[in-house]
């Protein structure tokens, strides 16, 4: 059998002798809430379950699909689908920085007609959007393990051209 370590008391540190009992009291406590955090975590309480709102406007309506509570460090999609109620010439989607902040985008698809910045926030081109049509767009994503976020905004614009068409409001809370 292998000698003891310099620095360990095995009647101290093995047996626990003079060891305050509020003090292994709270290594169970702690040990405890731990575990009912896994456990939470594993029926999916902090889980990344989407839900759908829609916006509605004269000439056209947005339905996005996407979870408004995360983990760090999962996959997770959003789908947007914009049904024309009226021809759209130049369908623009504008997505806020936190569409973008501590996530990697890892797939857009279709690819939009082109990409750019609007003061920071993420804007896709789409293009031409006949009246009665639809144009689903989806975008797939990873949470940076370090991110942290409470109802940090992700609101979407859709605009035809210049003109701003329909504002949706959505937020993403971002579990450790």
């Amino acid at each position: 059998m292998p000698d003891t370590p310099d620095t360990l008391v095995l009647r101290r540190h093995r047996d626990l002798v003079g060891v305050r009992p509020y003090g292994l009291w709270s290594r169970w406590i702690v040990l405890g809430l731990l575990t009912a955090l896994a456990i939470l975590a594993l029926l999916d309480v902090f889980g990344q379950r989407p839900v759908t709102q829609t916006v509605t406007a004269p000439s056209a309506s947005l339905d996005l699909y996407a979870p408004e509570h995360l983990r760090s460090g999962l996959l997770w999609s959003a789908r947007f689908r914009i049904h024309a109620h009226d021809e759209l010439k130049n369908a623009i989607l504008v997505l806020d920085p936190g569409w973008a902040e501590g996530m990697a985008i890892n797939t857009i698809a279709p690819s939009p007609i082109g990409e750019a910045s609007r003061n920071g926030r993420l804007a896709f081109t789409l293009g031409h959007i006949p009246k009665g049509k639809s144009f689903v767009l989806y975008m797939q994503f990873q949470v940076n393990a370090t991110n942290l976020a409470w109802r940090r905004p992700q609101n979407v614009e859709l605009d035809d051209g210049a003109k701003q068409i329909l504002l949706l409001h959505h937020h993403v809370t971002i579990y450790p």
